[in-house]
């Protein structure tokens, strides 16, 4: 079930996932050049042919994947030895079609791809700048190339990520060095800078390890607490050190095949740790920094003190021709007016290096921000100044919604009204957002606070985001702010989601009005947010996950039940009667990440599996002559319902239940599950069968339900192989037979109906001996002989032998006794 979900969320054209997952992957085996035009085709074979890559022969051989592994290997060849101009002709085909639709050759062609990004100093090299910065043009052409959100899957996908990070690492460690008086003019006229290199490569990486998540996604769900962020640059570094071990182990068995030369070898054979950048990792510090702790430590007179009134001056120099001045971080000096009548300023940025000025932005975000909070910046001339700093160094983005984020959640600011004065109204907008949540939300039977009230609309953002928001629709939509919007729009989303209620829905319909076509998109990330702060609504959507999977729903999208109605089939205004409701499956996907208490959860959880049991055993039907489906009660014990459909229905509820605890929690909650939850349900009373309206039916049907449900849970979590990834399986598949053992010797009280635990005991057992025979062996001989006995005193003789059969050689004896055991 956990992996039909995820499946099926990955396949289904649910919101615009073209942008995520690319559907190229589902039909790779296809000639990627079946559909060529002739003219395509004669493009490559005039290239094969030596014609020289002349601009228009570049425009045809982007358009067009290359069709043989000999034109990737001479693209690639022209790109490593030809002239600097045909480099980057080459670079530029290479990250064209060839790359998103070559699918015969893909995987060479993004090993190529990292292979030039990652040109290193040759052995006998003994200059003390690095090779990379005379490759500066093809670098800047490939980042360019790849930075689409359709190429990062792509790099997933073939599972070279760690090693395009690290490799996007070393760019930025030898870039931002330099200062953007190092510049390069290309073919067509355009010149860059060091700067534009090193920005393109920086916020590549910063994409690949998610930085502006929020921390609670960060939580590693394994084995012991939660430890941090999975996509941290340290933890991408591990998993390509990991990658070249494996490789370099394997590489005898692998020498007898024939590959590609260039594709097989690494950027690097040697491990590679942060400390190989210093500059990235003292950054790196600086960030985590920022969002633990407010700023400080900016002493007056330093050098980063200095850059920070620089960087303030330029930014706010016609605010600063008023009587106010705004002042550094420190409130000891104030800034002057340096550039005379209407010179723009522009030839005034700071010639430094990358990593000088990216030092001092937080601290000129902090001073802009407490300017504008105590009145002495407008809002909009806060908006058009930090612009004017991310156009200067694009990579200082990175460091806004690094300090944006961290502001946010420190709940010090006071909230900006979003008046249209001051800041930008969402009042055009914000009534028909909050009518297309209501839509999307309906078939789950949550209600939807108000975002309006008495004709008064709460245009209410907290200031650091108010201002996040406010750069970021200053923005036109073209290929020049791709790159801005790229980074800061998913930051966006999951800041304002993280605020209350209603932040996301007031940047939804501000958004809404500059780009109607993003609407649904907006829309339904506005309509998650009455999750994140209410449980009461996440049960809600609980409970609507397990009626829609069991067809028990009154406003199920599909009446049939099953994961159609579950996960439904997309939404959005294309669709047929305009904008419809998402299937309570769907939403949860897109929630679960940010649920803060997840024990509780899990309990929720369990008694909804039990209420969905207690109806499955209650709401039974017969059929007549006339095909009419008809409630009645006691059928099942009548004869009249299939016993088999009702444990199939019991079946798909348990996976259902398994595969949402998982999801939300991982190995740690199923180790609650089984260790805390489970018992403290067989020790407590639990009445489900209130008025007997299913002849007592509901527990057996309850201990079945709660067997399938913990057996899922433990393979998901651990698995079924006989070695064990982890130790915790052993530990907790012990802990909880020797539970069930005590309670069959009768040193444990239970306080369950008796007709439930035998049906769990049974049911638990047998599972594990059918489909994970494995975990009786990690389970000592005394625990297993105490089973078999309780099993056998319910006549429960064969599962009381298998049991010990499959407890290995040492319990085999102990089955030959029984066996022989006159009273048997």
């Amino acid at each position: 079930m956990r992996h039909l979900i995820v499946e099926s969320c990955i396949s289904r054209n649910l919101l615009d996932t073209s942008a995520y997952y690319w559907p190229g992957y589902i039909n790779g085996h296809v000639n990627s050049m079946s559909h060529a035009i002739p003219s395509q085709l004669a493009g490559w074979a005039a290239f094969m042919k030596g014609t020289p890559l002349t601009q228009s022969l570049v425009s045809v051989l982007v358009s067009s994947p290359a069709s043989s592994l000999a034109e990737l290997e001479k693209l690639f060849e022209v790109a490593v030895n030809g002239s600097d101009d045909d480099k980057v002709s080459a670079a530029t085909v290479l990250c064209g079609a060839t790359l998103l639709r070559g699918w015969n050759f893909q995987e060479h062609t993004v090993r190529l791809v990292v292979k030039l990004l990652s040109h290193s100093d040759p052995a006998d090299y003994s200059g003390r700048e690095s090779q990379l910065i005379k490759h500066g043009p093809m670098l800047n052409v490939i980042l360019t190339g790849i930075s689409p959100v359709d190429y990062a899957p792509i790099f997933s996908f073939h599972g070279l990520v760690p090693e395009l990070a690290t490799v996007l690492m070393a760019i930025c460690e030898v870039f931002g060095c330099l200062s953007p008086s190092v510049s390069w003019t290309l073919g067509a006229g355009e010149e860059i800078s060091a700067h534009t290199v090193f920005s393109n490569a920086f916020i590549l990486l910063l994409r690949l390890w998610k930085f502006n998540h929020p921390p609670l996604e960060y939580c590693i769900m394994g084995d012991g607490a939660p430890v941090g962020s999975q996509l941290t640059p340290e933890y991408l570094l591990l998993l390509r050190n990991s990658q070249v071990l494996s490789a370099s182990s394997s590489s005898k068995s692998r020498s007898s095949q024939k590959q590609l030369p260039v594709t097989s070898s690494r950027s690097s054979q040697n491990p590679i740790f942060m400390d190989s950048f210093p500059k990235l990792k003292l950054w790196y510090r600086q960030h985590q920094a920022c969002l633990a702790s407010p700023l400080s430590g900016l002493a007056h007179g330093t050098p980063v003190h200095n850059i920070v009134d620089s960087l303030l001056n330029l930014m706010f120099r016609k605010a600063n021709k008023g009587s106010t001045s705004i002042g550094s971080v420190s409130g000891s000096s104030s800034i002057s007016n340096s550039s005379g009548p209407g010179d723009d300023g522009s030839h005034l940025w700071p010639q430094l290096p990358a990593w000088e000025i990216l030092e001092a932005v937080p601290f000129v975000v902090d001073a802009a921000l407490t300017a504008c909070s105590h009145g002495r910046l407008f809002p909009r001339e806060l908006a058009t100044g930090l612009k004017d700093l991310a156009d200067f160094l694009p990579a200082s983005t990175a460091t806004i919604v690094s300090y944006f984020s961290a502001e946010v959640t420190r709940g010090v600011w006071k909230p900006a009204f979003m008046n249209g004065t001051d800041w930008p109204s969402p009042a055009a907008n914000l009534s028909m957002v909050e009518e297309h949540i209501k839509k999307i939300v309906a078939a789950t039977g949550v209600d939807v606070p108000r975002l309006a009230t008495g004709g008064t609309t709460l245009g209410r953002l907290p200031l650091p985001l108010a201002a996040f928001v406010s750069l970021t629709i200053t923005y036109k939509l073209d290929k020049a702010s791709e790159r801005f919007l790229n980074l800061a729009g998913p930051a966006l989303e999951n800041l304002a989601a993280s605020c209350p209620w209603p932040s996301m829905a007031i940047v939804a319909a501000l958004w809404t009005q500059k780009v109607k076509r993003w609407s649904d998109f907006l829309v339904f990330s506005a309509s998650r947010t009455v999750f994140h702060h209410n449980n009461d609504a996440v049960v809600q959507l609980l409970r609507s996950c397990f009626t829609s999977i069991l067809g028990m729903s009154s406003t199920s999208l599909c009446c049939c039940g099953g994961v159609a109605s579950l996960l439904g089939h997309g939404f959005g205004s294309h669709c047929s009667g305009g904008l419809s409701p998402v299937a309570p499956g769907i939403l949860y996907l897109r929630i679960f990440r940010c649920i803060k208490d997840c024990s509780i959860l899990a309990e929720d959880i369990l008694s909804l599996l039990m209420l969905s049991v207690k109806d499955i055993a209650e709401t039974t039907v017969s059929r007549h002559g006339s095909d009419k489906l008809k409630r009645t009660k006691y059928a099942m014990g009548h004869g009249k319902i299939s016993l088999a459909t009702a444990m199939t229905q019991v079946k798909v509820a348990a996976s259902l239940g398994a595969t949402l605890v998982w999801l939300s929690g991982g190995t740690t909650l199923v180790q609650s599950l089984f260790q805390e939850m489970l018992p403290s349900w067989f020790l407590s009373a639990q009445d489900l069968d209130r008025g007997g309206a299913s002849g007592g039916t509901v527990y057996k049907l309850g201990g079945h339900a709660l067997a399938y449900f913990a057996v899922y849970s433990g393979m998901f979590a651990w698995g079924i192989d006989p070695t064990p990834v982890s130790r915790r399986r052993e530990r907790v598949m012990r802990s909880h037979l020797e539970f069930l053992a005590s309670a069959l010797d009768g040193k444990i009280s239970l306080g369950c109906n008796m007709s439930l635990w035998r049906a769990y005991v049974s049911g638990f057992l047998g599972l594990v001996v059918d489909r994970a025979p494995c975990l009786l062996h990690e389970v000592d001989l005394k625990v297993l002989k105490k089973l078999s006995i309780g099993l056998r005193q319910w006549k429960e003789k064969e599962l009381a032998v298998a049991i010990l059969c499959r407890g290995g050689p040492e319990a085999m004896g102990v089955a030959a006794e029984l066996i022989l055991d006159s009273e048997w």
